[in-house]
């Protein structure tokens, strides 16, 4: 244990270093009045890539497509997976609004400690624990949870998991979580945990209970972190999508609910009402990468593409919770940058970054 400890204290000093290091500006060219490209003058000219993106996304959503193409040429054009955190982002929202003009576009660390630590409490005294987890994805949060309970006392338990997604497009919409399912059961083997794991690639208001297979003697868990803003809220229809999963849930009716929301309005109907959403909200996240890890660095490429691009993508086209909330609190006030935001509302953990609220997480216990 000490020798990683160690190794992350390195790891987190070689960011700092790296971040404190001189940057290069590339030269690079900007866009006249007349829209021809010209060699930049000692004058910057100063590109709002918000407003540009917005203004694409409303000619997205108006279906004017010759506009929304040349609006789109201008955010590649200062746009860049390579460039600042806004460059970036920008790079991001350009592939999504790409996406959906083209017909296409159908999609951190602290929630998955809270949420791994309050399953591991809860559950002290289970044999066998069923995790649900909607929105599964690549299932980054679970191998914590495997090498946790691999060390519990009295040995692990039978832990399975249910990995829910919505179906890929294709002949095989469950290849990405099947996927998962085989890293997650390689990886619960090199810990010998007992470990079965179910793939349903549905859309999630079809899914029937009889779908997760339940049986009476397992402690059961639902999880959803922070996709719930990809269902569509009462004021698209009566019976919504997020009313229809939600009620699933109560039918499951599970030992303990874990349930993070994103704080942005993406389930509202009208596309540049989430795309907004969704600018502000990414806007943060970007800048919180540019000011915690280089530019270069492939891990923040990987997580930047992999994770927060497929989000945008998509977008586009209870008891013990208190000291787990301190351990969570002393984490982040003592070993993350300062623009962290970590607070706590009514039962709820706040996460957040230079003042704004972008993540609430909250754990549910049936009545």
């Amino acid at each position: 244990m000490g020798d990683g400890r160690e190794a992350l204290t390195a790891y987190r000093e070689s960011l700092k270093n790296a971040r404190t290091k001189p940057t290069v500006q590339s030269k690079g060219f900007a866009v006249g009045r007349g829209g021809r490209g010209k060699k930049q003058s000692s004058k910057k000219e100063v590109i709002d890539l918000r407003s540009l993106l917005i203004n694409c996304a409303q000619a997205v959503a108006a279906d004017d497509c010759r506009s929304a193409t040349e609006l789109l040429k201008q955010v590649r054009l200062h746009s860049s997976p390579f460039g600042d955190g806004n460059q970036r982002l920008a790079h991001c929202f350009a592939d999504g609004l790409e996406a959906r003009l083209a017909g296409t576009g159908s999609q951190i660390k602290m929630s998955g400690f809270t949420s791994n630590k309050t399953i591991i409490r809860k559950s002290k005294n289970a044999t066998r624990v069923h995790v649900i987890d909607f929105g599964i994805l690549y299932g980054f949060q679970w191998p914590t949870l495997i090498q946790r309970i691999a060390a519990r006392e009295g040995g692990p338990p039978n832990l399975r998991i249910t990995g829910i997604e919505f179906p890929q497009p294709g002949f095989r919409p469950a290849e990405r979580i099947e996927e998962t399912g085989r890293r997650l059961s390689d990886y619960a083997k090199s810990f010998n945990v007992p470990f079965e794991y179910q793939a349903i690639a549905k859309k999630w208001e079809t899914i029937r209970l009889e779908d997760l297979k339940l049986e009476k003697d397992e402690y059961l868990v639902v999880n959803c972190l922070y996709r719930f803003k990809n269902l569509h809220d009462e004021t698209f229809l009566s019976d919504s999508s997020r009313t229809l999963v939600l009620n699933l849930i109560r039918e499951i009716n599970p030992d303990i609910f874990i349930h993070g929301i994103v704080n942005g309005a993406y389930s509202a109907p009208f596309f540049v009402t989430r795309f907004r959403e969704v600018l502000f909200h990414f806007s943060a996240l970007f800048d919180m990468l540019e000011a915690n890890v280089p530019r270069e660095y492939p891990e923040r490429m990987l997580i930047e593409r992999e994770i927060f691009g497929r989000e945008a993508l998509n977008v586009i086209a209870c008891e013990g919770w208190e000291e787990i909330m301190n351990i969570a609190v002393e984490k982040v006030r003592t070993s993350y940058h300062k623009d962290f935001v970590i607070d706590q509302d009514n039962k709820w953990m706040l996460l957040g970054w230079k003042g704004r609220t972008i993540y609430a997480l909250s754990c549910w216990t049936p009545i």
